[in-house]
């Protein structure tokens, strides 16, 4: 995700200054399209699905309904507001928006290396043991 929006950046800050007429303008036009698709595949794949399969695999049985309603909000929460501010940033700066939304994948990859633990082969018991 984060190599896609980076490409979109870059494809955004590149078209600043290359004439709207040029071969090249155009080409860009395509790889900035060609970005957000990768970008939108990559978060279906991996990211989209990751506060429901974390939800189901740590969490114990009796609060998984309170925990559900409180990821659903969350992630509906946080949609709301991308796509609330997506054209305040997009009028600020169109390579600025992407770099934004890069560095913000970059540090939820780091996050999850860090601090989400791997639950393969583990007990609910033995998972629940690494948050104590």
């Amino acid at each position: 995700m984060a190599l896609s929006l980076l490409v979109v950046s870059i494809s955004f800050y590149l078209k600043e200054y290359i004439s709207p007429d040029s071969d090249l303008y155009a080409t860009l036009s395509l790889v900035s399209v060609a970005g957000v698709v990768v970008m939108v595949i990559a978060f279906s794949l991996g990211l989209g699905a990751m506060p429901w399969i974390i939800m189901s695999e740590i969490l114990p049985i009796n609060i998984k309904g309170l925990a559900g309603s409180f990821a659903t909000l969350a992630n509906w929460f946080f949609s709301w507001l991308v796509t609330l501010t997506t054209n305040l940033l997009l009028d600020w700066s169109s390579g600025g928006t992407f770099k934004i939304y890069t560095a913000v994948c970059v540090f939820t990859a780091g996050f999850v290396a860090i601090w989400v633990p791997e639950t393969k082969g583990k007990t609910l018991e033995e998972i629940q043991q690494f948050f104590r």
